[in-house]
């Protein structure tokens, strides 16, 4: 497909642009095609005038995604600065753009009094990603503090979903396939900004104490088969330190993958599977993935 035959943006839209920059793993292939709209209205035209049959994805920051060494085929789209945005709507209430980090979220909340939404300092990931994975940490989630959503369809439509509408559950939400989160409104509860710099920072600490946060990595790689931890029948099945390739399981946290260098998204996630497999046969445990796998193998 060429330029011409996409629609006109005002945003920026590059061809073959690689992703492995992106992407906290820093491995994988480019996408076909990735826009960063200027705008709401500039994503709404786009996906409304692309070609029904095109695939498209969001990206936020990466985080907690492979993307696959042969690329993901499609439209990527990647909400910059414009959507980076945290605006105080009441005492308690925030309205985030999609592509607002977890810290300038709680950084912000923090300013205004709120307390209740510390626990996505501890998310490396944006307001978007948030939404769509139900995301939690330190006993808090998504669903716990979200009231509503506004979501760019696949047809180009501007819906708003509220919290009862995404149907959230355990790492899951409902949200339309390749809808795109461009802002969300969060309430929390009257607080201290001393209290509440007091907890971020204690999560911060605690992060920085568990988890391999200077490595390239993707984050919790498997869902907590409750009433287990991930970490722990990952474990006892022996897999701290386990490589292939240039991936390793974390020796600091077993739940998170590393690549060492020079892993590819293959070796990243063959790894995975490998877990898996020990995993099932030592405990009869099934892990469930995390971390989004996208695009196709070379």
């Amino acid at each position: 497909m060429s330029v011409a035959e996409l629609p006109k943006v005002r945003g920026k839209l590059k061809t073959s642009a690689p992703l492995a920059p992106l992407v906290w793993f820093k491995s994988g292939g480019p996408a076909e095609w990735l826009f960063e709209p200027a705008d709401v209205p500039d994503l709404q035209a786009f996906l409304r005038d692309l070609p029904s049959d095109v695939p498209v994805m969001a990206l936020g920051l990466g985080s907690n995604l492979i993307v696959r060494d042969g690329g993901v085929p499609g439209v990527v789209v990647r909400l910059g600065k414009p959507f980076a945005t945290v605006e105080r709507v009441d005492d308690v209430t925030l309205r985030c753009g999609g592509g607002a980090s977890g810290i300038l979220v709680s950084s912000t909340a923090r300013d205004a009094g709120i307390s209740g939404v510390e626990f996505l300092r501890s998310i490396p990931g944006t307001v978007g990603g948030f939404v769509r994975m139900n995301g939690g940490a330190y006993g808090r989630e998504v669903k716990d503090v979200l009231v509503e959503a506004d979501v760019v369809l696949r047809s180009g439509e501007r819906v708003t979903l509220s919290n009862a509408d995404l149907g959230y559950t355990y790492r899951h939400s409902d949200l339309p396939e390749q809808a795109v989160v461009v802002s969300a409104t969060f309430k929390g509860a009257p607080g201290e900004p001393e209290a509440i710099q007091a907890e971020m920072d204690r999560i911060a600490a605690s992060r920085e104490a568990s988890q391999p946060l200077r490595s390239r990595t993707g984050g919790s790689t498997f869902k907590n088969p409750l009433p287990h931890k991930a970490w722990e029948v990952i474990d006892a099945a022996g897999c701290r330190g386990l490589t292939r390739g240039g991936a390793q399981v974390s020796e600091k946290h077993c739940n998170f993958l590393l690549n060492l260098g020079s892993a590819t998204s293959a070796d990243i996630e063959q790894l995975g599977e490998d877990v898996r497999t020990r995993v099932r046969d030592h405990s009869g445990v099934e892990l469930e993935w995390e971390i989004q796998r996208v695009g196709v193998a070379e």
